[in-house]
């Protein structure tokens, strides 16, 4: 059974040791580079935990983290999801769903009608979950061809 807990910034040192362990194991999945946060200041990592409005969280198998996502207000009614990933351990035993699902859910209840988020073209596995959760290709993204963006509608989506 996925267990998730929600951080705050006092969990840097987990957070900063999952996203390390994501950039090391998948760096084709995301905009930022190992080489930029290694060696980053305790501060730097709890200011990325402060983002305004935002939910990080963790999921567990057991006792390990196994994987994260952190959802983030862009404007009242939208929510973009941000750095997803599941560990090599967690890869098929439904924590990616549990992760988005409780992103959406929460999105949600905090009155927002869309999601959206960015994935490598080539990235099949996570195009897939985002899909399983109801996710449409929303076209391409300007601002990095590697990309495509993908969009939620949520009840009281007009």
């Amino acid at each position: 059974m996925v267990d998730l807990r929600v951080l705050s910034d006092d969990d840097w040192k987990l957070w900063r040791d999952l996203r390390l362990a994501a950039l090391a194991e998948a760096p084709y999945a995301f905009g930022s580079k190992l080489a930029d946060w290694q060696g980053a200041a305790e501060e730097r990592w709890r200011d990325r935990l402060r983002l305004p409005g935002a939910r990080d969280l963790v999921a567990y198998l057991g006792d390990e983290a196994v994987g994260m996502a952190t959802g983030v207000p862009t404007d009242p009614y939208t929510v973009e999801i941000i750095s997803v990933w599941v560990s090599p351990a967690g890869r098929g035993r439904g924590v990616g769903d549990a992760l988005v699902a409780a992103i959406v859910a929460w999105a949600a209840e905090s009155g927002a009608t869309s999601l959206r988020l960015a994935v490598r073209r080539d990235n099949a596995p996570a195009r897939r979950l985002y899909e399983r959760a109801g996710f449409r290709d929303a076209g391409p993204n300007e601002e990095d061809p590697d990309e495509i963006l993908m969009q939620r509608n949520l009840p009281g989506a007009a």
